[in-house]
């Protein structure tokens, strides 16, 4: 079920309930797949750049507990899309290829490559919070998600079974896409994944005002030793 957020902070903002469990064990494949195609569908008209967006417990910044994405597209990119979809644009005018096929064929050959199918999935060299996982898709824009959504169900599940694993169960997750009628200019449609501190009993969140204001994400796992730890433990 999707449905306009009572409090928006974007042009077009919903809100989609992933299932009608209120705190599952395990996230089923086809509710997520759902979800995420209602989403899509929801913002699909919207001329602006859109995310699909995941805050799973209070720790991670949900507002409750119950499952549930939030789309948004605004006529203006985020911050973090902006930066990377703009300079996709310069390394496409620069070298003639894609930035994101070159950084893949790279991390391909490196300790933070995860698993690859239809989605590259790897730790993040820079990232943004603790463990931080990057699928990148074959595809610019939101119109071109359809045929990706159960592979990207895939390793979002696989992804969190791993965190589970390492006994988080909080995490953070975002897709970044770019505007309508934008295919072949340079970006590629990424989500990012970052684990957070399980909810406690004195509140503790793992954001403070290095990552809030500096933007300046201190980590305790170095994306280098999040490969061979998801092949230890995360491998199917």
């Amino acid at each position: 079920m999707t449905f306009p957020n009572l409090y928006p902070f974007a042009e077009h903002h919903v809100v989609t309930v992933i299932t009608p469990d209120h705190a599952p064990d395990r996230f089923d494949k086809r509710c997520l797949a759902d979800a995420i195609s209602g989403t899509a569908e929801a913002l699909v008209r919207s001329s602006g750049y859109a995310s699909i967006n995941w805050n799973y417990l209070p720790s991670a910044g949900a507002s409750i507990v119950h499952p549930h994405l939030q789309g948004i597209a605004d006529p203006e990119p985020t911050r973090l899309a902006d930066l990377y979809i703009a300079g996709g644009r310069r390394y496409l005018a620069d070298h003639g290829r894609l930035y994101w096929d070159d950084l893949a064929e790279r991390e391909r050959c490196s300790g933070r490559f995860l698993f690859e199918d239809e989605i590259f999935w790897s730790a993040s060299p820079v990232p943004l919070g603790e463990r931080e996982v990057r699928g990148i898709l074959p595809i610019s824009t939101l119109a071109e998600l359809g045929p990706y959504i159960e592979p990207l169900v895939d390793g979002l599940l696989r992804i969190i079974d791993f965190y589970r694993s390492l006994g988080t169960h909080a995490f953070n997750a975002s897709i970044f896409f770019d505007a309508p009628g934008t295919a072949g200019r340079g970006h590629r449609v990424f989500c990012s994944l970052i684990s957070r501190l399980n909810p406690n009993s004195l509140s503790m969140c793992d954001s403070a005002f290095m990552e809030r204001l500096h933007l300046e994400p201190v980590i305790l796992t170095l994306p280098e030793d999040l490969g061979p730890l998801f092949r230890r433990l995360g491998s199917r």
